[in-house]
C-alpha cells in the first residue's frame, strides 16, 4: 500500500517540491523533502527512503553528484528530474546511478505511474519487504540468485541497483534470446515503452562493467545490432 512507502523529493524550487508532495500525500505516500543535494545525501542516510525524485540543477551539490553519493550505500530507486530534454542530461543521470528520468514540465499521472512502476521494482528486488522463490538462473559462471537478491560472477557477489537486478532476470531467464529495447523497458520498468534506447543502453552498459572481463568485448551480455540485447553462454 502506499502509505508504506516514503518517497523523498529533492529540488531547489520551493513550489515545483510542493506540487509533488501535494500530488504524492494525495496518493497515499509519506514525503519528505529537501533542497539540495547535501540534504538529500543526509536523508537519505538516515530516513532511508523508498525511492528518491532527484532534480538535475541543485546549490551546493547537485543531483548527479548527490545520485553517485547516495548509490555508493543504497540501491533506492531513484527518479531524476530534468528541465533539459538533451539526451546528454538524460546519460548523465543514467550513468551516474538514476533508475528513470522525467522531463520538466511533467503530468501529475505520469509522475505517479513511474513512482508506481519503481516500487514494484524495488519490491521485486526485496529491498523492503518481498520474498522471491528460492531460485537461482545460472548461465555459465555468471549467477542471479533471486533468493538472495544477488548478483554472483565468477565466484564474487556483485551489488546491482534494483533496476539492472530486473533487467538481467528479464535477459537471463531465457538465454540466448534477443530483446528488443522496448521489451526490456516494459518488462523492468513495467510501463509502457517510448524512445527508451538512449536509457536502455545506459543500464545495459553499467551491467557490463558489473560482470564482463571486458565490457569493450562483452562475453556474456551482447548487443544484436538493429534488433536489441541477448544474454548468452561464452
Amino acid at each position: 500500500m502506499p502509505e508504506n512507502y516514503r518517497i523523498l523529493v529533492v529540488d531547489d524550487d520551493f513550489a515545483i517540491v510542493n506540487i509533488i508532495e501535494s500530488a504524492l500525500k494525495t496518493a497515499g505516500y509519506g514525503v519528505l523533502t529537501a533542497h539540495d543535494g547535501e540534504r538529500a545525501c543526509a536523508l537519505a542516510a538516515s530516513e532511508s527512503p523508498h525511492l528518491i525524485i532527484m532534480d538535475v540543477m541543485m546549490p551546493r551539490c547537485n543531483g548527479i553528484l548527490a545520485t553517485m553519493r547516495i548509490r555508493e550505500h543504497l540501491n533506492v530507486p531513484i527518479l531524476m528530474l530534468s528541465a533539459k530534454a538533451e539526451g546528454s542530461d538524460r546519460v548523465l543521470g543514467l550513468e551516474a546511478g538514476a533508475d528513470d528520468y522525467l522531463v520538466k514540465p511533467f503530468y501529475q499521472q505520469e509522475l505517479l505511474a513511474r513512482v508506481a512502476a519503481l516500487l514494484r521494482r524495488y519490491d521485486t528486488l526485496g529491498s523492503i519487504r518481498e520474498t522471491a522463490p528460492n531460485e537461482q538462473i545460472r548461465v555459465g559462471d555468471i549467477v542471479l540468485d533471486k533468493a538472495a537478491k544477488q548478483l554472483i560472477v565468477r565466484g564474487e557477489p556483485v551489488r546491482l541497483t534494483a533496476t539492472e537486478f530486473k533487467i538481467l532476470s528479464v535477459l537471463m531467464a531465457t538465454p540466448g534470446r534477443v530483446y528488443s529495447a522496448e521489451e526490456i523497458y516494459e518488462r523492468a520498468w513495467d510501463t509502457d515503452a517510448y524512445a527508451v534506447e538512449n536509457t536502455v543502453m545506459v543500464h545495459i552498459s553499467r551491467i557490463r562493467e558489473k560482470l564482463e572481463l571486458n565490457p569493450k568485448k562483452p562475453a556474456y551480455l551482447k548487443v544484436v545490432w538493429g534488433i536489441g540485447y541477448v544474454f548468452e553462454a561464452p
